[in-house]
């Protein structure tokens, strides 16, 4: 195996990797969002959903020409500011029917997708010369990573406040992370060219 190949199946075994991570905890946000009735916690889910997604488009995209990989990178970013703005619709219709989010079952999952989070960061930073595609999916995993640490603020502030408002703040924040890292990652691939 020439050390191109090597670099892909390393690569491909990444990629892999970081999409079981994320399936799997797409589906404890969402489980947990929903018996936890947390803003935040379904904000994450779809999050992560849509990181899986991106996975997927990466693993689909690796060894393909640079104009493939541009624009799988430009489907990212615009799947996480479609993302968003369903973040910010789900926040506005709990803030108008009201919920009661568990600050306790917040902070747990936190936790665990922080862990989580950090694994797929790890594995994608180890990866040498990373294409524009890649630099996406990193973008990804260090959003999950930030947003984990604001869920954990905001089950702490729900638990000793008793409001929902600390988990639609973090879930209107979680928005805002996924906007900032959408754009950043349509600058990249539209600023990107061939070497």
């Amino acid at each position: 195996m020439n050390p191109l190949e090597g670099s892909r199946a390393r690569t491909r075994r990444t990629l892999w990797a970081v999409l079981g991570l994320n399936c799997a905890i797409a589906i404890g946000f969402f489980v947990t969002g929903w018996l936890g009735e947390s803003s935040a916690l379904v904000a994450n889910g779809l999050d992560n959903t849509s990181d899986a997604v991106v996975y997927a488009i990466s693993l689909f995209a690796l060894g393909r020409s640079p104009r493939w990989k541009r624009l799988a990178a430009r489907l990212s970013g615009t799947m996480l500011l479609v993302f968003a703005v369903f973040v910010i619709i789900d926040a506005a219709r709990r803030f108008f029917s009201g919920s009661e989010p568990i600050g306790s079952t917040m902070m747990a999952m936190a936790v665990v997708a922080a862990i989580v989070n950090m694994v797929s960061l790890l594995l994608l930073k180890r990866l040498p010369d990373k294409d524009v595609n890649l630099r996406a999916a990193t973008t990804f995993s260090f959003n999950d990573f930030v947003s984990n640490g604001g869920i954990l603020v905001a089950g702490a502030l729900v638990l000793w406040t008793g409001h929902n408002w600390p988990d639609l703040v973090v879930g209107i924040c979680v928005a805002g992370i996924a906007i900032w890292g959408g754009l950043e990652i349509l600058r990249d691939a539209n600023s990107d060219r061939p070497h």
